[in-house]
């Protein structure tokens, strides 16, 4: 019989995430404070966040200790498996090898508690009572539900509105582990208000749903923000994923020539390649793929500029690739894909070409989403549905060249409360949004005149 799952010991689960900033040939632009222009200093994050998630976001440390707490929360799932797709292979028809790290046996049903495990636990150690956060698709709303019960801590969650009228059974997921939560934007903050007052009729964007959660963290007692993406700590800690899948790779006795994850902010991704670039950066031949929507082309179009996380321009402008914060992309099903910037780390790796981007229409990603729903039995996120899709283009391209390859990619979450999606595209209401350069160029000149780093 083929062999289909790689498994690791709960005792092989790594003790250490890993911090690629120890490795970069190139250090990070720092993050600055918009009032002064200045780098910021743990004091300026303090209001947002708790010290020692502070000191995991400027540390250039290698190895990180995981504590105890939280790895035995991990292992009520950790180590993930590996698994072999023979039957999307035999599907393709290709001769390239495929494997995935399937984050979605998670209680949350993706990578996201990775870092929402951690994040609870160390505000919880801080004396937090309750957080604050945002959610696009619903993923990170869900697992930081989980996690804040399971460290008795309060939260609320500001949904982007266009899921959180496509995705009502993921706001049941955060009412079932105890959290609140609310469409964004929202008439709970003066943000809120503000832009419902200026467009009644918006979807919403991350960007948005981010200054509802920060204003509320600091106005309020005893609570502080917790954010699912983009920052060093969060990449910090979704690398388990990569280093489990490094562990599994050699039991399978394989080295991929390709690392793919889809990409909004960046942490499923970060989580998968970020032990491999690590890999390239010592000199092994890898290539590292991280693939978004072409309807939020941010890494693909996206100038490299200092720019603000939030619409409301509340947190520190980090040097990344960005869309500009103002930007409200259009009403994609891949909502944990719709945000307009991508983690400076991410972005930093792209300038030094020791990754590579790509964007594909959401038609294409529901193609093969479909595809493999239907030879793997899995069905995938729609966000999930990007990297396979990326995966088809190069097992299509190796079968045209008569090449074997190895391909491995993060398997970032199921799509079991996304089917209203693939009713769309089944139906063929599903339309494809390119962005175009012309809108970019006016969303970026609409924000002001931005410092570029480079």
């Amino acid at each position: 019989m083929q062999r289909i799952k790689i498994n690791l010991d709960e005792s092989e689960i790594p003790r250490h995430w890993y911090n690629i900033q120890a490795d970069m040939p190139n250090p990070l632009h720092p993050p600055l404070n918009p009032a002064t222009g200045k780098p910021v200093s743990p004091d300026d994050l303090a209001p947002i966040f708790p010290m020692n998630l502070i000191e995991q976001e400027m540390s250039s440390e290698r190895w990180v200790k995981i504590p105890d707490e939280v790895l035995e929360k991990y292992l009520l799932w950790r180590p993930s498996p590996l698994m072999r797709a023979h039957s999307f292979e035999k599907a393709l028809g290709t001769p390239a090898k495929i494997y995935f790290k399937n984050e979605g046996v998670s209680p949350a049903g993706s990578h996201k508690p990775n870092s929402a495990i951690p994040q609870a636990y160390y505000n919880k150690i801080a004396g937090v009572k309750r957080l604050t956060t945002e959610t696009g698709a619903g993923q990170w709303g869900s697992a930081l539900s989980m996690a804040c019960k399971l460290f008795d801590i309060a939260l609320k969650v500001y949904m982007v509105r266009i899921s959180f009228e496509h995705k009502p059974y993921r706001k049941m997921m955060m009412h079932t582990w105890g959290a609140e939560c609310v469409p964004s934007p929202s008439k709970d903050t003066q943000t809120g208000r503000n832009i419902l007052e200026l467009y009644p009729d918006t979807p919403g964007s991350l960007g948005i749903a981010i200054s509802e959660a920060i204003e509320d963290a600091v106005a309020s007692k005893d609570t502080k923000y917790s954010l699912g993406s983009v920052l060093n700590f969060v990449c910090l800690h979704q690398t388990i994923i990569g280093l489990e899948a490094q562990k599994q790779m050699s039991i399978a006795g394989e080295n991929p020539d390709v690392v793919i994850g889809c990409v909004g902010g960046g942490s499923n991704f970060a989580g998968i390649a970020f032990p491999y670039v690590a890999e390239k950066i010592a000199g092994k031949n890898i290539r590292i793929l991280g693939v978004e929507p072409s309807a939020c082309p941010t890494m693909t179009k996206g100038p490299f500029i200092y720019d603000h996380g939030d619409s409301a321009k509340m947190t520190p402008l980090m040097a990344m690739h960005s869309l500009g914060h103002n930007f409200v992309p259009p009403p994609l099903h891949a909502g944990g894909l719709r945000y307009h910037g991508v983690a400076p780390l991410v972005s930093r790796l792209l300038i030094d070409k020791l990754i590579e981007a790509q964007s594909v229409p959401q038609t294409e990603c529901y193609k093969y989403a479909l595809l493999w729903a239907r030879s793997e039995g899995f069905i995938p996120a729609p966000e999930t549905s990007h990297a396979i899709a990326a995966v088809a283009r190069e097992a299509l391209k190796a079968k045209e060249e008569g090449k074997e390859k190895t391909i491995l990619f993060c398997w970032s979450g199921h799509g079991l409360l996304d089917l209203s999606a693939y009713d769309a595209y089944l139906s063929g209401k599903l339309k494809d949004f390119e962005l175009s350069d012309k809108e970019i160029e006016s969303t970026i000149s609409a924000i002001g005149d931005l410092k570029r780093p480079l």
